[in-house]
């Protein structure tokens, strides 16, 4: 019998272990894939909160009032106590996660909250990101990582940081000098991952320290109840007791019968785990739990690939393009945060730009001036001038928005959608293009037309729990020995995106949050 089984190896799960297994309690993880990670390890592997010690020790000034009012602003509907015991815990559980693990956190220098300019907001930034992690200290394990959502050639690793400048590879010194040193880092001895993939391998090295097993191809079929309590798992037949049970197996992105009943969307568009498909949310209510935020997803733009899609995000925000709808009408601000711009999307919607943006700007993975691949060709339309890409695309006001959208740009002010006016805007435009650096005018052709498509990083809907993870019924009564956590669990977020890993923070901090309940330990 185990004190505690988590159900899932995503950094939620492994938080919540790491805590329990520090404090004592003997805890086994069991994974439903045949690799551990999850998302997380599919991710950029940013972590945002506030008030942290390594954003704080770069002299950004931050403070609880303040991330308070911020949140409490962005995400009103989200209960009070549940966004405090976020901001409160957040700060501990970072410095745990340092103290208890191989890895080593910086800030991601200047990336803005989503909403800066709003009560509260940071235009410097409160996400941090793990520093490169060498992957022998996880011995013959790491070969069961989860792999990326974006592979890049044998030897070469990028962090959070690096993307931004390697953006601007064709246009800024500061692209050049972040492409060679990547490719410098080729060269030194051992293998090394970034982003998700090295704060998942991190938090396993920390669980491997303590000998905490990660038991991989072992689907939870439901849980196990006893004397009026949930009292462990089901694994096919097999019943594992445990005294506690913590559900982080992830959300429901992939089970194409809960995304029809609760988003009226499929499964085609997510860039979630495969084996996100629910199966905690619906043992938790068949246990008698309360969900909340069924009808919500971390949403972004994304092109349907024939690999699969592919989640924008600076693609957007450069100067020459415009996203529209199924007329050829603009309808948001090409760069706002990628959960607005889905919300803004109504059916049919295409981004558009020229050959000079092309020349510039990576697309897609794609560097600057190589041709886009033919097979993209049912998501990729071209034409020589504007007004047959109009055509071709059946967009019969696109001539006349790019017309004003020019005028705009070359004045420097988007007065319909006021691109640029934010600081998070910013942060992914071209700081060579003045006077803003998110606008420049569509001229040169040939003109592109991409298929965008509302994707999503993970549904964000699940179980309701209280502040200490504790998973709650319809009454606000708490399930006896149940918790949950990260994509399981109700967003803290509610309907919004505070910032840059808003999905791992919380998770992360209620997962160690159930910890501390479950073992009984001090922060």
């Amino acid at each position: 019998m185990y004190d505690v089984i988590v159900v899932g190896s995503g950094a939620a799960g492994m938080t919540a272990a790491l805590c329990t297994a520090r404090n004592g309690l003997r805890t086994l993880i069991i994974e439903k894939a045949a690799h551990y990670g999850g998302s997380t390890a599919r991710s950029g592997g940013g972590i945002w909160v506030p008030n942290n010690a390594v954003v704080a020790a770069n002299g950004v000034p931050d403070s609880p009032e303040r991330a308070s009012t911020y949140l409490a602003h962005i995400a009103p509907d989200v209960p009070e106590e549940l966004r405090e015991a976020f901001l409160d815990a957040g700060p501990a559980m970072l410095a745990f996660v340092c103290a208890h693990t191989p890895l080593k956190f910086r800030w991601v220098r200047e990336y803005s909250d989503y909403y800066p300019e709003a009560p509260g907001g940071q235009p410097r930034g409160r996400s941090v990101e793990p520093l490169p992690f060498t992957a022998s200290l996880l011995g013959e394990e790491v070969e069961d990582l989860e792999p990326p959502y974006v592979p890049t050639p044998a030897g070469i690793v990028i962090t959070q940081t690096d993307y931004r400048w390697l953006t601007l590879i064709g246009r800024h010194p500061r692209g050049i000098l972040t492409a060679a040193k990547v490719f410098a880092r080729r060269f030194l001895p051992g293998r090394h991952l970034t982003m998700g993939q090295a704060l998942t391998a991190g938090l396993r090295a920390g669980l491997k320290a303590l000998d905490v097993e990660v038991r991989l191809n072992t689907a939870m079929t439901d849980l196990h109840h006893e004397n009026g309590r949930v009292a462990g798992v089901l694994v096919g037949e097999q019943v594992i007791l445990a005294k506690h049970v913590v559900l982080a197996s992830g959300g429901f992105e992939n089970n194409e019968r809960m995304r029809k009943q609760h988003q009226d969307i499929g499964t085609e568009w997510t860039v979630g785990a495969k084996a996100n498909t629910g199966d905690g949310i619906e043992a938790g209510q068949r246990a008698g739990a309360a969900v909340g935020l069924m009808d919500d997803a971390w949403w972004g733009p994304s092109v349907p690939l024939p690999r699969g899609p592919f989640f924008l995000l600076a693609e957007r925000s450069l100067p020459g393009c415009v996203l529209v709808d199924k007329t050829g009408r603009r309808f948001v601000n090409e760069a706002a945060p990628y959960i607005d711009v889905v919300n803004a999307m109504t059916g049919d919607t295409w981004l558009v730009f020229d050959h000079s943006y092309r020349g510039r700007y990576p697309f897609c993975g794609i560097p600057p001036r190589r041709p886009l691949p033919r097979r993209w060709k049912d998501t990729v339309l071209t034409a020589p001038s504007l007004e047959e890409l109009a055509q071709e695309a059946d967009l019969p006001e696109l001539t006349e928005t790019v017309r004003r959208f020019n005028t705009l740009a070359v004045d420097g002010e988007d007065v319909d959608f006021h691109r640029g006016d934010s600081a998070y805007d910013r942060y992914y435009g071209d700081p060579r293009t003045k006077p803003n650096p998110n606008l420049a005018p569509l001229t040169t052709g040939p003109f592109y037309a991409v298929k965008i498509v509302p994707g999503d990083l993970g549904t964000k809907g699940g179980l309701r729990t209280d502040v200490h993870a504790r998973v709650l019924r319809e009454d606000g009564s708490v399930i006896d020995g149940l918790y949950a956590a990260g994509n399981t669990s109700a967003s803290v977020m509610g309907h919004t995106y505070a910032g840059a890993g808003a999905t791992l923070g919380p998770a992360m901090t209620f997962g160690y949050l159930a910890g501390l309940d479950i073992s009984g330990g001090e922060r």
